[in-house]
């Protein structure tokens, strides 16, 4: 019997092999790559598909070739839409017997992976396996296009549309359109109005979780982004990525009507009004206009002047 979970059997190989699922013990290295396996039906399967390309069982219908007879068998239930695999609890089914035990740890609450690292459980070996990358620093997933590379596929896929300009994701009020889902996701809280992140110290909620983060600072007086140079401080990790650029001298932000360029988007924004003749900001008292806040402000004050004057 296993003593980690309730797994038992009176065959002690089959048990050796079970508790590497606790120990994440893998005995079975390839000798071509880093790759290793807690099974050897798993090293020749990995051999077989990433060195070798042999795959002898070949499905009839569509052509989807494998190493294993029982990869092939699960594959024609895809045509056969056979989902063989049912819930006991709710009715949910399935083609596969492993797509069936991850469903069902949603019932049970089991997370019997455990990371030997920090403690971080999980309910799927896979999930364990992406999640110990944070410690090892592994990122398997790389770019044809460029040097990045990524621990998680879709991580990569994400990059990916930097290169392609693809972005499958629309808005169906406005048109937006984003290469990412959760994006999309953030976006829709503009119609909705929907902020789920609340204060927990005020009555201030948020449509983002780190917009109510940079809010939380104001509560905690923390500065936790400090600059290397001169030792300023900000709540806000953008607000040292601009206050960099004094030291660095950076001006990422280009004029497309003149060689002029600026550090910040509002200054760019502002240099542009030169070239269009806008004037956005406009006195109540007069009709002043003016290119800039500030200059509004100042020019308010001569009114403000004139009715101390007259009282």
């Amino acid at each position: 019997m296993c003593s980690h979970c309730d797994y038992s059997t009176s065959n002690k190989l089959q048990l050796d092999r079970h508790l590497r699922k606790h120990t994440g013990e893998k005995p079975y290295k390839c000798d071509q790559c880093d790759y290793s396996a807690a099974q050897k039906i798993s090293l020749d399967f990995h051999i077989a598909s990433k060195h070798t390309g042999e795959n002898p069982h070949m499905c009839g219908k569509c052509g989807y070739s494998t190493y294993l007879k029982s990869n092939l068998k699960n594959h024609m239930r895809t045509h056969m839409e056979v989902k063989p695999y049912k819930c006991d609890q709710c009715d949910f089914s399935s083609a596969h017997k492993c797509s069936l035990d991850k469903h069902l740890a949603t019932h049970t609450g089991e997370k019997p992976y455990m990371c030997g690292e920090c403690g971080y459980r999980a309910a799927q070996k896979s999930q364990l396996s992406r999640h110990m990358r944070i410690h090892t620093g592994e990122k398997p997933y790389k770019c044809d296009q460029c040097n990045y590379s990524a621990a998680l596929k879709h991580t990569l896929r994400q990059h990916l549309a930097n290169h392609t300009g693809d972005k499958p994701y629309m808005c169906g009020e406005c048109g937006y359109r984003t290469a990412r889902k959760s994006h999309l996701s953030k976006h829709m809280r503009t119609h909705t109005g929907q902020k789920p992140y609340k204060c927990d110290q005020c009555d201030y909620s948020a449509a983002l979780k780190n917009t109510l983060n940079q809010h939380l600072a104001k509560h905690t007086g923390e500065k936790p982004y400090m600059c290397g140079e001169c030792g300023y401080r900000t709540a806000k990790k953008s607000h040292l990525s601009r206050h960099m650029r004094i030291h660095t001298g950076q001006k990422p932000y280009k004029c497309d009507q003149c060689d002029y360029s600026a550090a910040d988007k509002s200054t760019l924004g502002q240099h542009l009004m030169k070239h269009t003749g806008e004037k956005p900001y406009m006195c109540g008292e007069c009709g002043y206009r003016a290119a800039r806040k500030s200059r509004l402000t100042k020019h308010m004050r001569t009114h403000t002047r004139e009715k101390t004057l007259k009282n």
